[in-house]
């Protein structure tokens, strides 16, 4: 048997090759990537309160992001021991091991302690999530597209609302006193226990490769989705990060800007819900070089019109831009034979320092171009992903056929 695992589920044994899709099994995973994600995204809004506290200076304020997605660098590592232990652990434990330091932040004692909370935060989210998309390939059967719009509907979501259950959740109890808002990640780690503990995923130590042949086995996928991920960071970095910026400037008004962001958030919610669907249908290929032609142009159009065709612009740039991480999701799964724990941590680590350097280029882009170029300059930069697109291999061979 090529796949690394094997599921006890009522007494009969199945494998990833019976292609059945586990839909109970999915959404729990996906309802629970949701709760897990709304806590790591408390730091954003909770920080002018948290600079307040402590008298932070900005360089201070902006540490505590790093340190918290400092721990995205060892993925790779987090995924070779994931592929050579129970993985179900590592996703059980996660949404009480963010949701207890996320919402102790108000009563942290000093600037260390946020710091150690952050940190521990940030380990927490990279253990969950290199196995969590293995576990929902796995689950997925010969639908792992399908289960990867599943799943990171759950992580878009939670970014579209997290931010608003954070303010709410302060504005009700304060800042030292929201911390019972942590029994929602409680509740989901017992969910999680109750729904797999009994799953013995154990890896194959037979088949298991190091990180280095992992990396070499897999090449041939990680080269050109890094290359992809590089381009699509410019366009990703300059919506993400700093459209409710552009849009205060335009307008002048802070509620329009932070609405932009909630329906970008909104519009990457229903590409993330229906693109790794499509690709089990069409093909992975197809549907990334579609979602990633049609992002650039979208964006182009939104720098340069007005009115409802903006608004339209805004949401056909979310929803192409944001819907592709699924479909590279699936087509690593499918291609990682040995290891698919190690694969899904190289790729995560890639996509990081993607997005963690140049949202620094943008930001320089805006201080000295402008925004409106910069986004233009990120647009085109976004088309250098399409060779990259047509380099990466047709659809893996079903592991039905290799067993």
């Amino acid at each position: 048997m090529t796949h690394f695992m094997k599921i006890n589920n009522d007494k009969k044994l199945y494998t990833s090759t019976d292609g059945l899709f586990r839909t109970g099994k999915v959404l729990t995973l996906s309802a629970c990537h949701f709760i897990h994600d709304v806590y790591s995204s408390f730091l954003a809004p909770l920080l002018p309160l948290l600079i307040n506290k402590f008298s932070l200076t900005l360089g201070q304020a902006g540490l505590l992001s790093t340190v918290m997605q400092l721990p995205s660098l060892l993925n790779p590592f987090i995924g070779v021991i994931a592929d050579r232990t129970s993985v179900r652990y590592f996703i059980i434990l996660a949404p009480v091991t963010t949701a207890v330091p996320m919402s102790l932040l108000g009563l942290a004692p000093s600037y260390s302690v946020l710091i150690l909370l952050l940190f521990i935060t940030g380990m927490s989210v990279a253990f969950f999530h290199v196995p969590s998309p293995v576990m929902v390939a796995y689950l997925s059967g010969d639908k792992k597209g399908k289960g990867m719009s599943f799943f990171m509907t759950g992580g878009e979501l939670a970014r579209t609302v997290g931010p608003l259950i954070a303010v709410g959740a302060v504005s009700v109890s304060s800042l030292e006193g929201y911390y019972p808002i942590m029994i929602f990640g409680i509740i989901a780690s017992a969910w999680l226990f109750f729904r797999f503990h009994d799953i013995p995923v154990q890896p194959d130590t037979s088949s298991r490769l190091s990180l280095v042949t992992t990396f070499q086995e897999l090449k041939h996928i990680l080269l050109p989705l890094t290359a992809i991920l590089t381009a699509r960071a410019f366009m990703n970095a300059s919506m993400t990060a700093f459209l409710p910026t552009f849009i205060e400037i335009e307008t002048g008004n802070i509620w329009i800007a932070g609405f932009g962001l909630t329906a970008l958030e909104a519009a990457g919610v229903c590409g993330a819900l229906s693109s790794g669907t499509l690709s089990d249908r069409f093909g992975r290929k197809q549907i990334l070089l579609i979602a990633l032609v049609a992002a650039p142009i979208s964006l182009y159009l939104f720098v340069y019109t007005s009115g409802f065709l903006r608004c339209l612009m805004l949401f056909a740039t979310g929803f192409t831009l944001l819907s592709t991480t699924p479909v590279m999701l699936a087509m690593v799964q499918e291609n990682a034979k040995s290891s698919p724990a190690t694969a899904n941590g190289l790729f995560m680590m890639a996509a990081f320092t993607a997005r963690a350097s140049i949202v620094v280029v943008v930001g320089i882009m805006g201080d000295h171009l402008g925004l409106s170029a910069a986004y233009c300059i990120s647009a085109g930069i976004g088309f250098f992903a399409v060779p990259f697109i047509l380099l990466l291999p047709g659809k893996a061979k079903s592991l039905k056929q290799n067993v």
